[in-house]
């Protein structure tokens, strides 16, 4: 096959749209561009993993399932929309419902992104209008669980398309041998935000009786620092980055109402067109089942240690700020171990320590902080690598030209969008009243994902979807 006969010297970024004017200064050389647009999408990472960091996994659960429960009746539970339910299982219904709604947004957006070319634009909307509802959660206090889950399942939908936006350049940015590098590189760059803004908030919040504040309003500021956060570096990002020409002539210059129709009629058709890529669908299976795990444990490790290990809010914080920078080094580090073995085998490895994580936590004793920081210590090692690794072996899988629409499939059950987790784990604690039990049922996910992944051949994979194969998988 043709695709076969091509070196990994032979790949090139795909053209930018914009097309340099006489009076323009001349434009950079093809490497310069490359770097310059590479720091932009590293810094985009770096803007958007403080909604994670400060809202996801540390501050939103447990304040939430704080306001639920101020909320509840004499029988301790809660009634949104007359079903009645304890606030312990608030927040991971909330985080289903919004990532539910994903199902249906993400890929229609990355649809509409490929046949626009205006990613740019898109990923500045997205981006604004998420970080405008994280800020807003400044605002979610008393009683107010209901406009702390709006905010959220907008923002968090937000989150899920800018990101479809984002992981659509990787392809554009490095060829198939660069591209565990690169998106190792971009991993890391967020674990760094996000670590810098927790730090910060981390400061805050020690501090907040000497600066004259109750501890929720402190809780409030950090939610909607990642808010300013998110927004001030995603122009960094935009004014960096450019639109590429849709592969398809026939598509380019079209905009605004006519690429939202276009957007459903290409949907529809790559629903049909799957079929031809069940490679690829098996590649999404196993990710959708051991990221869903991975995203589970991120969101509810906060409520797990507060509910569970009665850990302080001071302890759960300095411990995701741990997790942050371990991950930094983490995914630097797999990255290179991938170099050397190859991306599947790599991620098949963490998967393994993912349950020993699972294992672990659940024996974790009361109170025992030390035990919970341990456990800190492994998981940041494992997490960006399985993370950036996972980003990059799915671009290999992509047929060249749907991007940002494969991508919208993949983001599903990507960073904060999981959905199965979380259900399973506000379902197994309504059913057991055990947040241990409700931490160990996420094995099935690291156990079937795994065992996905180990069957799938990916050179053949990525050959079937019309690219080229890497030299190590």
């Amino acid at each position: 096959m043709q695709v076969l006969d091509r070196r990994p010297g032979d790949w090139h970024p795909a053209p930018v749209s914009a097309v340099p004017q006489a009076d323009q200064p001349a434009a950079p050389t093809p490497d310069r561009a490359l770097r310059r647009e590479r720091a932009g999408w590293y810094s985009y990472d770096w803007a958007m993993s403080v909604f994670n960091t400060s809202v996801t996994s540390v501050f939103l659960a447990p304040y939430l399932t704080s306001i639920a429960e101020a909320a509840a009746d004499d029988a301790g539970r809660i009634h949104p929309l007359g079903i009645s339910i304890p606030p312990g299982s608030w927040f991971g219904y909330v985080l289903s419902l919004s990532v539910l709604l994903q199902v249906f947004v993400l890929p229609l957006t990355g649809a509409v992104a490929d046949r626009s070319g205006a990613k740019r634009q898109l990923l500045a909307a997205f981006a604004a209008l998420g970080s405008l509802c994280t800020m807003g959660l400044f605002f979610v206090a008393d009683e107010r669980y209901l406009l702390g889950a709006v905010l959220f399942i907008v923002a968090n939908l937000s989150f899920g398309a800018a990101t479809v936006v984002y992981y659509s350049w990787l392809p554009d940015l490095a060829g198939p041998d660069e591209r565990d590098a690169v998106s190792s590189r971009g991993w890391a760059c967020g674990y760094l935000g996000g670590a810098l803004l927790l730090a910060g908030n981390l400061v805050l919040f020690t501090q907040y009786e000497s600066l004259g504040l109750t501890e929720g309003e402190a809780v409030r500021i950090c939610l909607a620092s990642a808010g300013v956060w998110w927004a001030g570096f995603t122009l960094v990002s935009v004014s960096l980055l450019r639109n590429r020409r849709p592969r398809e002539s026939a598509v380019v210059g079209v905009s605004g109402a006519g690429a939202l129709t276009g957007g459903f009629r290409q949907l529809a058709a790559t629903l049909r067109d799957l079929r031809n890529y069940r490679l690829t669908l098996w590649f999404l299976a196993a990710y959708l089942l051991f990221n869903d795990g991975v995203q589970t444990i991120i969101g509810v490790s906060a409520q797990y240690g507060a509910e569970e290990l009665d850990l302080s809010q001071t302890t759960l914080v300095s411990t995701i700020l741990l997790v942050q920078v371990v991950a930094f080094f983490g995914a630097i580090g797999l990255g290179r171990v991938a170099a050397v073995v190859g991306a599947k085998r790599t991620v098949l490895a963490s998967l393994v320590v993912w349950v020993g994580v699972l294992v672990a936590a659940y024996f974790v004793q009361a109170g025992a902080a030390v035990q919970f920081y341990l456990l800190a210590v492994v998981i940041g090692f494992v997490l960006g690598g399985t993370q950036a690794l996972s980003r990059s072996l799915f671009s290999q899988l992509i047929p060249p030209g749907k991007e940002a629409e494969y991508f919208g499939f993949y983001e599903i059950s990507d960073r904060g969008t999981s959905w199965l987790g979380p259900f399973l784990f506000a379902l197994t604690y309504q059913l057991t009243e055990s947040y241990r039990y409700a931490i160990f049922s996420l094995v099935l996910f690291f156990v079937l994902g795994g065992w996905l992944l180990l069957r799938l051949d990916m050179r053949q994979a990525i050959v079937a979807a019309g690219n080229t194969p890497p030299e190590r998988l």
